[in-house]
């Protein structure tokens, strides 16, 4: 894998350190998802890690923010966002239909029980890390 140059904003850490533990391991494994795939995905050169809406959040030059979180309102599951108004979660709930479990436009959501389908959720991530590049396709490269 290239080397990737990571600008994470130091209060990201404070946010993590905040989840339930059984959670932290959870949002963690997200986060290593997020790194390893803009690792090996040629265009990206840099990914800032940082907060937004005070959710662990990654963008790139050539993407569309993607966010993970818990929240102590459905304390049984958690979820990676994006945003809204783009075509990601439309494409990946047709793509992606039986393996995931989707909140409406934004969310691809997690039991915390469940077994993360890694492989599916790499290629989610790489589109939306490299979604201006994409979005032009009709299943933004997936």
């Amino acid at each position: 894998m290239k080397e990737l140059k990571i600008k994470t904003d130091p209060k990201v850490e404070f946010v993590f350190n905040e989840y339930p533990a059984p959670v932290r391991d959870k949002i963690l494994f997200l986060r290593h998802l997020v790194i390893e795939t803009a690792k090996a995905t040629d265009g990206i050169e840099e990914l800032e890690e940082t907060l937004k809406w005070g959710e662990p959040s990654y963008l790139t030059k050539i993407g569309s923010t993607l966010r993970v979180d818990w929240k102590s309102k459905n304390p049984g599951q958690y979820a990676m966002y994006f945003k809204c108004t783009s075509r990601l979660v439309e494409t990946f709930r047709v793509r992606f239909e039986h393996t995931f479990e989707f909140e409406g436009n934004r969310a691809i959501v997690f039991r915390l029980d469940d077994e993360v389908p890694t492989e599916a959720l790499k290629h989610c991530i790489k589109a939306a890390l490299t979604y201006h590049k994409v979005k032009h396709l009709p299943t933004l490269g997936i």
